[in-house]
């Protein structure tokens, strides 16, 4: 798995290029929860930080968490907090989501972070 640099993170951020980071799961009593964010510019002025929580439907040949449940379908595009700067946006996603800043990927790599999570588990 290719992770970025702090420096690769900062700069993909600045231009535009989304990154991602798996962040876990959770084992209910009748189904599993992914959890995973995502980081964006939102425009010129703004970073978003997506949280998103949805059910373990795939496996080793449907990769496409994108395309999974969501747990709350209130929520289908996650749990959006908006920052003024990417440093504002990384540190959220660090202190309240628990992301390590040495396990961001790019922007489709997630899928790659879930078949990672399937041949652990």
């Amino acid at each position: 798995m290719k992770y970025l640099q702090f420096e690769q993170l900062k700069n993909n951020l600045n231009i535009g290029k989304p990154v991602e980071q798996w962040i876990g799961h959770a084992i209910e009593k009748d189904y599993v929860v992914l959890k995973w964010i995502r980081i964006e510019k939102e425009n010129d002025e703004f970073y978003g930080v997506v949280y998103t929580e949805c059910f373990d439907e795939g496996d080793g040949d449907f990769l496409d968490i994108y395309e999974f449940s969501t747990i709350d379908p209130d929520e289908s595009f996650g749990i959006i907090n908006t920052f003024s700067t990417v440093d504002k946006a990384i540190e959220f996603a660090l202190n309240e989501y628990g992301a390590s800043i040495n396990k961001f990927v790019n922007s489709g790599m997630i899928q790659d972070e879930y078949l990672l999570y399937l041949k652990n588990r």
